[in-house]
């Protein structure tokens, strides 16, 4: 679980004193650990086998998939990195939650970009009661759309609440998310998500890799830049690695953050 909530994928989940790993996705609090034997989720065997083993990504076969990355690198390096990460998982999170938090990421640090997400979601998602706790669901593009760019300017946003209306703007003028997922090439989902205002080619992988289903997306941020110009000589043909390049690129990036 440390792996798959703490490599810059999702900004909702924080881990607890008990190290149970606690956050709200598809309006539901989810908990959950793991040890060497099992891993513990807070749910029933429908919500497992509905949303929650898709979320994690527990369907995929990862050793398949480890066996077709390696087999596209000559660079030992991607060993290590697979040792390293064993155990990450993509997590197939909602789009539109996806999309804002990887705008909000935008010269940003983790710390600061959950911080954000969790105003956000505090002053305009819907509450709702769990455990005797009170929390909140994603805002939903209309609900940024009536705070407006100033309203989510107060929470300290910046430069991105113009983003992030944008984007709530093209959501509500038609673009589908979940086509996307279901009928487009990656490179097709790139181009679409790059109409709006402030998303680049980061922010659009990022989009596409972490809930788009998209695994041949290769987000490139300063990590992966980084171990790119260290193992690789300053280039990657990303094209060359095949439908899991952003399984790959997980590894990487977090083989290179452990070693700092």
């Amino acid at each position: 679980m440390d792996k798959i909530f703490d490599c810059g994928q999702s900004f909702r989940f924080e881990k607890g004193g008990d190290g149970v790993w606690e956050g709200v996705a598809f309006g539901r609090v989810l908990r959950a650990s793991q040890d060497d034997a099992y891993i513990y989720l807070n749910c029933t065997k429908d919500e497992y086998e509905n949303i929650w083993e898709n979320y994690l990504g527990l369907d995929a076969d990862y050793d398949e998939i480890d066996r077709d990355i390696a087999s596209r690198f000559d660079n030992d390096v991607i060993v290590a990195a697979m040792e390293a990460g064993d155990g990450i998982r993509i997590l197939r999170q909602q789009p539109w939650e996806t999309l804002c938090s990887f705008i909000i990421s935008q010269n940003n640090n983790i710390p600061r970009i959950k911080s954000l997400v969790a105003a956000i979601c505090r002053e305009y998602g819907e509450a709702f009661e769990y455990g005797g706790k009170t929390y909140s669901a994603f805002p939903t593009p209309e609900a940024l759309l009536g705070a407006g760019e100033e309203g989510l300017k107060s929470l300290k946003t910046g430069f991105r609440a113009a983003y992030l209306i944008s984007a709530a703007e093209h959501c509500r003028d038609g673009l589908d998310l979940q086509k996307i997922r279901d009928a487009y090439t990656y490179e097709q989902g790139m181009q679409e998500l790059c109409k709006i205002k402030g998303v680049g080619p980061k922010v659009a992988s990022c989009t596409l890799l972490f809930s788009l289903g998209k695994t041949d997306a290769f987000p490139v941020d300063v990590w992966i830049r980084k171990t790119i110009d260290k193992y690789f000589g300053g280039e990657l043909d990303v094209s060359a690695l095949g439908p899991y390049a952003g399984i790959a690129q997980q590894y990487l990036f977090y083989y290179e953050r452990s070693l700092q």
